[in-house]
């Protein structure tokens, strides 16, 4: 049986989906983007600080799932423009870099709210 995560210390779901949902001991984070929890506005205009508000809001959604950063196995970060790269590493090796889970990081035309970075994960126990 699924069952649905739901955390106020992350930002809600701004369309048809949930936060995250775990199957068979095994937790899906949708894609996280720089909204701060409180006031589902973007943090900055500033790389950096999407790229941590975003890893933010999947580390609040996998502690209320009772998993850590520890458990993810596979990340995928969806950016808007690829000369961010080096940038989003820097912030993503702060929080990942112990777990090295595999990835993909693609640049795409556009996010939503025109964000800059959106960063989904899978985690086990």
């Amino acid at each position: 049986m699924n069952k649905i995560i739901n955390t106020e210390k992350a930002p809600a779901a701004i369309g048809p989906y949930s936060q995250a949902v775990e199957a068979n001991g095994t937790l899906y984070v949708s894609g996280q983007i720089p909204f701060v929890p409180e006031t589902m506005a973007v943090i900055s205009e500033d790389i950096r600080e999407q790229t941590k508000q975003s890893l933010e809001n999947v580390k609040a959604i996998l502690e209320a799932a009772g998993y850590s950063l520890s458990d993810v196995v596979k990340a995928g970060v969806f950016i808007k423009d690829m000369n961010d790269f080096t940038a989003i590493n820097e912030i993503y090796n702060e929080y990942l870099g112990e777990v090295k889970p595999a990835r993909a990081c693609v640049e795409v035309a556009r996010l939503p709210r025109d964000v800059k970075v959106e960063i989904e994960v899978i985690a086990v126990k």
